[in-house]
């Protein structure tokens, strides 16, 4: 008979319009846990499905015997992050895996090795396909890792498994901030990454509202939690205060040296002179505006990777 873990794992399942893949996705999760652990849970996060996902996931979880399965059914299509958050407030368990998606493109049998992995000492596993990346994701990706100072580089993930350390170390932040994953990576605790090789090719289907809701999270995260957006506001309101530091130096030129049309110099430096105070003012709101969102949102308390006892 085979021993199985006894640490209480949950399952935290995003489900959105997902009736063509959940029943493979939930047979493969409720087979795992039932298999390798004597107590687990799997919540299933239902983000106002308009398709039979809640009939399926209904069905298929009476397979469970030891195993709990619940479902939240959110009120309105909420997106991932807030649907995710509703589910890892109902978790309990010591460790929670988390599942973005419901697409089986990996072996259950990653869902063990990257438990495991969390055993060796890290408070954050994450899994991610073994493929190349969507040029979109790697743009994002790239963006956000070249305007943060966070050492860990985020990639596209299936899953992932968190301690229930970093659950109480994140649980007073994650509430405010868009964004799981910018948490955990700057949540300061010891995180890896496992690759995985894919069992298939196939493009699995998006939901449109899903997509959509997926590009404006990734365009507000890059506002948020990076530099890119004050960098570029900074860099463009400089670039026209030099403009219109040229625009005065060339109109006193042409006043004083050339033959201008009575009234158009006049005209040009009170433009040029308003223009660069309008700038100058930008250029103090956007730095005001970083500060604003560096408190708010990218604030930071104190924050260790583990505490090692030397002494008894």
């Amino acid at each position: 008979m085979q021993n199985k873990e006894k640490t209480f794992v949950s399952a935290v399942i995003y489900v959105h319009n997902a009736e063509r893949r959940i029943e493979s996705f939930l047979d493969a999760v409720i087979g795992t846990m039932e298999n390798n652990f004597e107590h687990s849970e799997i919540i299933c996060v239902n983000d106002f499905s308009d398709d039979r996902s809640l009939e399926v996931i209904k069905k298929v979880s009476s397979k469970a015997k030891n195993t709990s399965v619940s479902v939240i059914n959110m009120s309105y299509f909420h997106g991932l992050e807030l649907a995710m958050d509703a589910g890892m407030d109902l978790a309990i368990g010591d460790f929670v895996f988390e599942f973005d998606n419901t697409i089986l493109d990996f072996d259950p049998v990653e869902i063990m090795n990257v438990y495991y992995h969390a055993l060796k000492g890290y408070d954050i596993v994450s899994a991610s396909p073994n493929k190349k990346v969507k040029f979109t994701s790697k743009l994002f990706y790239s963006t956000f890792d070249r305007f943060t100072q966070l050492s860990y580089k985020m990639t596209t993930e299936s899953f992932r498994i968190l301690s229930r350390r970093v659950i109480n170390r994140i649980s007073s932040m994650n509430k405010t901030v868009p964004y799981r994953k910018a948490i955990y990576a700057g949540c300061g605790l010891k995180t890896d990454n496992l690759k995985y090789d894919i069992r298939s090719n196939e493009t699995p289907y998006v939901d449109p509202r899903e997509k959509k809701y997926r590009t404006s999270l990734a365009i507000d995260t890059l506002i948020l939690f990076t530099e890119f957006g004050y960098r570029f506001s900074f860099g463009m309101t400089s670039l026209m205060i030099l403009i219109s530091i040229f625009m005065i130096i060339y109109t006193l030129i042409i006043y004083f040296i050339g033959h201008p049309i009575e009234g158009w110099t006049t005209t040009l430096l009170f433009l040029s002179v308003a223009f660069l105070g309008l700038f100058g003012i930008l250029t103090i709101i956007v730095k005001y505006l970083s500060i604003i969102v560096d408190l708010v949102f990218k604030r930071k308390h104190y924050s260790f990777e583990s505490i090692e006892k030397l002494t008894k």
